[in-house]
């Protein structure tokens, strides 16, 4: 809660500083958007780092292969990163790079989730096989 909390207030100072400087200088705005979303990050690098231990315990307990999770785990952070580049290009007026972004994001997507798409693929032909 006190996470969440600091967060928002970090990304509201933010916000209001952009609106001041976006008339004046929407350099110096893009750039304070920028300081903002990495302070956001700096303060999710703990939490982070809990959630992927939690990830990987579970991955352990359940027996599942860790072939199957990585992917998972990095299409993830592929849409996370796409989402947040691609809004930081369209707030800059660069809708044409923010579509870019997310066309390769999706392409990325696709190929992290190859091995799923194989081993789904692979359990399929032998159960046609059977």
């Amino acid at each position: 809660m006190e996470l969440t909390i600091q967060i928002c207030g970090v990304c509201v100072i933010g916000a209001l500083l952009v609106l001041v400087l976006k008339k004046g200088t929407p350099e110096l705005a893009l750039l304070v958007t920028l300081a903002g979303v990495t302070v956001v990050f700096l303060c999710l690098a703990e939490p982070f780092r809990q959630l992927l231990d939690f990830l990987q315990e579970l991955s352990e307990k359940s027996g599942v292969s860790a072939e199957l999770f990585t992917p998972l785990y990095k299409t993830v952070g592929i849409a996370l990163v796409v989402r947040i580049g691609s809004s930081l290009c369209r707030d800059a007026g660069e809708g044409a790079l923010s579509a870019v972004i997310e066309t390769a994001g999706s392409v990325c997507a696709v190929l992290v989730a190859l091995p799923l798409l194989r081993a789904a693929l692979s359990l399929l032909m032998e159960l046609m096989q059977s």
